[in-house]
């Protein structure tokens, strides 16, 4: 399955957004990596939203690429691994 066919075209500028959210969120010391993906997914939603309509569908579309920004990332890095 291809999360990318799910979401609507408006909203695929928000993945590499998100990434570099993540990424700046990442240099903050205090944040463990392991609520980045729990950050993103406001940001996501309302960035979505702001983009779209404010409802149902538009929030549905901000998970999916918020969950897109976080699968890619982690497929980057498991692939850049030796």
């Amino acid at each position: 399955m291809d999360i990318i066919t799910y979401v609507t075209e408006n909203a695929l500028i928000l993945i590499p957004v998100l990434i570099i959210v993540g990424q700046i969120i990442k240099t903050v010391q205090f944040i463990p990596d392991k609520y980045i993906p729990l950050i993103l997914l406001p940001f996501g939603v309302v960035g979505a939203m702001a983009l779209g309509e404010w409802n149902v569908q538009s929030a549905i579309q901000g998970v999916l690429v918020t969950g897109a920004a976080v699968y890619g990332n982690q497929i980057y890095k498991q692939m850049s691994k030796q």
